[in-house]
C-alpha cells in the first residue's frame, strides 16, 4: 500500500506537470546548497525548482499524460516547472550551467512533448515574452496607423474635390445652376409667360382690322 506522503507528492507533481508551460530536467550532482539557492533565486517567479525521487516523478509524468521521460530520469534529478517566460528560464538555466558545469541540462517537456537537452538549450535562443509583446504592440500601432490613413485618405481627396468645385463655381456659377445660364425649367416658364402675354395683343390687332374693314364697307 502506498504511503500517504508519496501519494501526496505524486499528486503535487502531477498538478505541476499539468499546469506548467514547460518542464526542464537537470542533474545537480556536485552543486552545493548555496548554489541551489542561488539558482532558485535567479529563476524568480517564472519557475519552481524542485527535487523529487525519479520513480515518483515518472509516475506523476505519466498521470499528467507525459510519456517517454524514463531515459532522462536517471541519477540525481531536479525538475524546473516553468510557469512564466519559457525563454527567460531556459536562458537562465543555460547560463547558470555555463558558470556552474555541475548543473547538467538533461531534457524537458514542452506542450506534452519530450525534448532532449539540445532542444531545451535552443529554447534559450527564443525572444523573451517582453520582446515579443513589444514587437506585437509595434505591429498593432503600425496597422492602426495604416487604418487611419486608409480612412482619412478618401476624406481628404473628397475635400480637395469640393474645394476645386467651389473655386470653379465662383468663376462660372452655371456649373452649379447659379446666376449664369438659366436652368431649362426656368427658360420654359419664361417662354410660356411670353406666349400668354402676346395672345391678347394678337386678338386686339385682329379686332382693329375687322373694325377698319367694316368702316370701309
Amino acid at each position: 500500500m502506498a504511503r500517504p506522503d508519496k501519494v501526496a507528492t505524486v499528486a503535487e507533481l502531477t498538478e505541476m506537470f499539468s499546469s506548467s508551460a514547460a518542464v526542464v530536467l537537470t542533474e545537480y550532482r556536485g552543486l552545493k546548497v548555496k548554489d541551489l539557492k542561488e539558482l532558485r533565486r535567479s529563476l524568480g517567479g517564472d519557475a519552481t525548482y524542485s527535487v523529487a525521487k525519479n520513480t515518483l516523478t515518472q509516475i506523476a509524468a505519466r498521470e499528467a499524460g507525459v510519456e517517454g521521460l524514463e531515459a532522462q530520469l536517471s541519477g540525481p534529478t531536479a525538475i524546473t516547472f516553468i510557469t512564466g517566460d519559457i525563454a527567460a528560464v531556459a536562458k537562465g538555466l543555460r547560463d547558470f550551467a555555463k558558470a556552474k558545469p555541475a548543473l547538467v541540462i538533461k531534457g524537458g517537456v514542452l506542450e506534452g512533448r519530450v525534448l532532449d537537452a539540445e532542444s531545451v538549450k535552443k529554447l534559450a535562443d527564443l525572444e523573451s515574452r517582453e520582446v515579443l509583446l513589444a514587437k506585437f504592440a509595434g505591429a498593432m500601432q503600425a496597422n492602426l496607423a495604416k487604418a487611419v490613413y486608409l480612412i482619412a485618405a478618401p476624406l481628404s481627396q473628397a475635400a480637395r474635390v469640393f474645394g476645386a468645385l467651389e473655386k470653379a463655381a465662383g468663376e462660372d456659377p452655371s456649373l452649379i445652376g447659379g446666376t449664369g445660364q438659366p436652368a431649362p425649367a426656368a427658360a420654359d416658364q419664361q417662354h410660356d409667360t411670353a406666349d400668354d402675354e402676346s395672345a391678347p395683343q394678337a386678338a386686339d390687332a385682329a379686332d382693329t382690322t375687322d373694325a377698319a374693314d367694316a368702316a370701309t364697307e
